[in-house]
């Protein structure tokens, strides 16, 4: 087995990238082939395994800088803080060490956090605006219609498409009336963009299923919402872009080979606009 992406994730080895990618590989498996009454379970015991197992995982690293946090946190508020004035109530699906989740309770929000995992949020103190859900990948343990701004940063990929569909719809039903949905998940063109990529052509490890914005964009339109707005940029910097525009983008692509596509796709400024930043607005 050798690298196809020589350069690195990290400052981690190589045998610790080659160790972590063969560890999600076994997990990936065990979540594809498991019946949908099987994934209620597995989605909690593996993220745990993983974070377990693989001691220098990047999400492990970056809680334990806060440098890095507090960066990843502006990163992520430049895009959520249009959309503040009128939020009061606001939920992260897939919240990692809930960073973003307890600096929006810090803003006065009423906050909720759900994962599938609580190996890196069990240490972390939740203030008496702060609920932590533990979720069993395609639920959303909140009431219905109480929702302003539901978020999630590199969360869809890691679903079952399933239980991607079925999650998608009950956050649908989380929101309020005038709720909005941030969803940012990488575009597969530009993929593979799990640990993988140092590896195979296609996403391998627990991306289960990296999406095209086409792709997405419909499931939100089947799901229920009635507008989808797409947002191009990255690294906290985003400017509304037309969506069909983007979509095209994808048409144009398909019609060259796979590898040659990746390569125009991952070229400035279209990695901009098909990195998937989407809002479903209810």
């Amino acid at each position: 087995m050798r690298f196809y992406n020589k350069k690195k994730i990290d400052q981690r080895t190589p045998d610790q990238i080659k160790e972590h990618y063969e560890i999600e590989k076994e997990l990936a498996r065990r979540l594809k082939t498991a019946s949908a009454q099987e994934r209620r379970l597995l989605y909690t015991s593996l993220y745990n395994e993983l974070f377990r197992r693989v001691k220098h995982h990047p999400q492990l690293r970056i809680k334990q800088s806060p440098q890095l946090t507090q960066q990843a946190v502006r990163h992520k508020l430049n895009l959520i803080a249009r959309f503040l004035p009128k939020t009061k109530t606001f939920m992260e699906i897939g919240p990692g060490d809930c960073a973003l989740a307890l600096k929006m309770a810090e803003l006065g929000q009423s906050v909720y956090a759900v994962d599938v995992s609580d190996e890196i949020t069990k240490e972390i103190i939740q203030p008496k605006n702060f609920k932590l859900y533990i979720s069993d990948g395609s639920s959303i343990p909140v009431s219905s219609n109480t929702i302003d701004i539901a978020y999630s940063n590199q969360l869809m990929e890691h679903l079952h498409p399933d239980d991607a569909y079925r999650q998608l719809r009950n956050i649908y039903a989380a929101l309020n009336v005038t709720g909005k949905y941030i969803c940012i998940t990488p575009n597969r063109y530009c993929g593979p963009s799990d640990i993988s990529k140092y590896f195979d052509n296609i996403a391998t490890g627990l991306h289960l299923k990296e999406y095209t914005l086409g792709e997405l964009s419909n499931l939100f339109k089947e799901v229920g919402f009635s507008r989808v707005m797409l947002y191009a940029g990255g690294r906290g910097s985003y400017i509304r872009f037309p969506l069909q525009l983007g979509r095209l983008c994808e048409i144009i692509l398909s019609k060259f080979p796979l590898k040659i596509a990746k390569t125009i796709a991952c070229c400035f400024p279209l990695k901009a606009i098909l990195g998937i930043n989407i809002i479903g607005v209810k």
